[in-house]
């Protein structure tokens, strides 16, 4: 086809899918074609414009390495992240909600005993968790793999310290029999995500704060039920209603209760207050929707 106008563009570039053996990949192409083509032609689109955007994910690109994904930070800003997770991860009564799974996990973590301190030097205050993992029948389920990372005192994960040679506030644990984990880690602080990259300009560009209400990660896997990327966030959190990724939900709300110096769970005794966290994790079977 030549002479093509503004008219006829979108249906010849979907003409060009026709040799596509792949359904779904030519599902997918031809949505996003014409939901773009039809964008474009809703905004009038500018040639400025269109360079601006492609600057812009070349640069978020750019900020992309292995401690660091600004692609998903651009996700999650958007609400797409939020999206899928809503769309994909419908759970039967009683299972614990799923949520975004963010940009700072890292694929091997150090892998802690049960009680141990996770923390390995991050600041912050004494937290000590303590949590079930169940199923749906309100069963334990054993040996289930925890994945836990966090923040520090100062809002930054441990991939955010080019200067830290080791792994902070993250690590794995095994659930017992009775499907227990209990580890020391330090108190969650709400923290901004990073607005030194293209996402961050963003943000402050459109008028929109960069603050995460403070939270725990969890990535929960067992066999025979569905996979869990979950956060524990603080009930008493300022920022529970305007979270920069849309990622809170009422059920993972947890109470961070603050104690004065004295014993802690595991038998210590400190100098300095210290706070506890007790949380029911409840996955669901395979299959169930």
């Amino acid at each position: 086809m030549v002479n093509i106008n503004e008219h006829s563009i979108t249906q010849a570039v979907l003409d060009r899918l026709d040799n596509c053996d792949n359904p779904r990949l030519k599902t997918v192409m031809t949505s996003l074609i014409r939901h773009l083509h039809d964008f474009a032609r809703e905004v009038q689109l500018s040639e400025e414009e269109w360079m601006t955007g492609i600057q812009f994910l070349t640069a978020t690109g750019h900020m992309c390495d292995d401690k660091r994904q600004e692609f998903i930070l651009l996700s999650d800003t958007l609400g797409l992240s939020m999206l899928t997770v809503a769309m994909q991860n419908a759970k039967p009564p009683g299972a614990t909600e799923a949520t975004v799974f963010g940009p700072f996990h890292i694929d091997h973590p150090p892998q802690y005993k049960d009680g141990e301190d996770i923390s390995n030097g991050a600041s912050g205050e004494p937290l000590f968790v303590t949590a079930r993992i169940l199923n749906t029948e309100g069963k334990p389920v054993p040996a289930a793999r925890v994945n836990i990372w966090q923040a520090d005192a100062d809002g930054l994960y441990d991939v955010q310290r080019p200067d830290l040679q080791t792994n902070q506030a993250r690590g794995i644990l095994h659930s017992d029999e009775q499907g227990r984990i209990a580890f020391q880690t330090v108190l969650p602080v709400s923290y901004p995500v990073p607005t030194d990259g293209p996402v961050g300009h963003m943000l402050l560009a459109t008028g929109r704060h960069p603050w995460r209400p403070a939270h725990v990660h969890f990535k929960i896997d067992a066999p025979g039920y569905q996979s869990l990327i979950t956060h524990v966030f603080r009930d008493d959190d300022a920022y529970l209603h305007s979270d920069v990724v849309f990622g809170v939900r009422s059920s993972l709300l947890g109470k961070y209760i603050k104690h004065e110096a004295g014993d802690t769970p595991d038998g210590q005794t400190l100098k300095t207050p210290f706070y506890t966290l007790n949380y029911d994790f409840v996955l669901a079977a395979e299959g169930v929707a």
